[in-house]
């Protein structure tokens, strides 16, 4: 086998075992795929996870997690004002 896609077996292997291990433990994801990576975006109470997965076997992980503060419809406001082109 192809030295390159041996590789990709065994880095696919890490994310699948990975996704069951969230299924197991009733946990939320989806999956999207940015740049050249796979990311499983994860929501528990107060965070979101991010985990990427790539090519080389390389995983990145960032995570936000909330200061537990709300705020009122007019932030949408804000969304808007600040992140619009």
């Amino acid at each position: 086998m192809e030295k390159n896609k041996k590789r990709r077996i065994i880095h696919n292997e890490k994310l699948l075992n990975f996704l069951e291990t969230l299924e197991e433990r009733k946990i939320y994801y989806k999956l999207n795929k940015v740049r050249e990576s796979i990311m499983v975006e994860i929501a528990v109470p107060g965070q979101r996870w991010e985990v990427e997965f790539f090519p080389n076997g390389e995983v990145q992980i960032e995570k936000f997690i909330s200061n537990g503060k709300f705020f009122g419809v007019s932030e949408i406001e804000a969304l808007f004002d600040g992140f619009t082109e």
